[in-house]
Parts: C-alpha cells; sequence; structure tokens
C-alpha cells in the first residue's frame, strides 16, 4: 500500500507537511456539510497521522480552514491582503521573477504574504505543468514564461484594488 501524500500549508509563519490532508479533502467532496464540521473532520483525520502540539491545534484549524476554502474555491481575497506564490524549483527565471516581484512590490509600498513553491505535487495542484508560475489571490496569472515587469505591475494593482 502507497503511504499517504504529503500536502504542504502554512501554519503560522511555518510551512508544515502534513499526512493525509489530501485523502481528508476528497473525501470531504459531494458531501453537504458546514464549514466548521468540515475544519473538524479534516483535523481529525490529520491529527492521526501527524503530531500537533496542544498550544498548536487553534493555528493548525486555522490552517485548514484556509485549506478547505481554497480546495473548494470557496475563498474571498478581498480585503485580506495580497496573497502570492512563485512556483518553480531553484533556477534563474523563478529566481528573477521573485525579485522583480519582491522589487515592484516594495516601490508601490505594498505588503504581501509571498511563499514558495518548490514541491511538484503541489504545483501541479494547481494546475500548472510548466514554471515558473505566478499566482496572486488563488488565480494563476502565469505558467511557464517570465512575464513582463509591467504585466506584474498591473496585475499587482488590480488585486490591491479588488
Amino acid at each position: 500500500m502507497d503511504a499517504p501524500l504529503q500536502r504542504t500549508i502554512r501554519i503560522g509563519n511555518a510551512t508544515v507537511g502534513l499526512l493525509g490532508l489530501d485523502i481528508a479533502l476528497v473525501q470531504l467532496s459531494g458531501r453537504e456539510i458546514a464549514e466548521d464540521d468540515a475544519v473538524e473532520y479534516l483535523y481529525e483525520q490529520v491529527s492521526r497521522k501527524n503530531y500537533i502540539p496542544e498550544q498548536a491545534i487553534k493555528p493548525y484549524k486555522e490552517a485548514l480552514r484556509k485549506e478547505y476554502r481554497r480546495y473548494f474555491n470557496l475563498e474571498k481575497f478581498s480585503g485580506q491582503g495580497l496573497t502570492i506564490r512563485v512556483l518553480g524549483r531553484p533556477c534563474v527565471t523563478c529566481n528573477k521573477l521573485k525579485t522583480m516581484l519582491i522589487d515592484i512590490l516594495q516601490e508601490k509600498n505594498v505588503a504581501a504574504d509571498i511563499e514558495d513553491v518548490q514541491d511538484l505535487d503541489e504545483i501541479w495542484r494547481y494546475g500548472v505543468t510548466k514554471t515558473p508560475a505566478l499566482i496572486i489571490n488563488g488565480e494563476v496569472k502565469s505558467a511557464g514564461i517570465q512575464p513582463p515587469r509591467i504585466q506584474i505591475e498591473k496585475w499587482v494593482e488590480e488585486a490591491i484594488a479588488e
């Protein structure tokens, strides 16, 4: 029997790999269940295969809620700030994209949660087959190319305006 896949999620300032989260999310598919009940179910399933310290239960549940909302496309980004993911293995183009993005954010004095996603399974979950890829507030903006600086600036401005 294959080992359960590990999905990485953000818990506070840390990125943590959780075993069994993918399976639990799939098991929730098609069910009519309240979000709070879904989060409890996810926590119960994940805590069976992963050690979760007592003081970290609340942050884990918050992260599981975010992942549930993202997985089922329920997440609304307006008013929650900017969330940006750069997908790709460490390479010159991926690093250049991230550097350009950070420069743009600094010039515009915009705060954003930036995450590097290098795990291929996680990259493929976004439907991306070519890197680098840029995701702003859950929407794939580019994949397989280095977008021009002016285009990235436009995407950032649009995301701020939402």
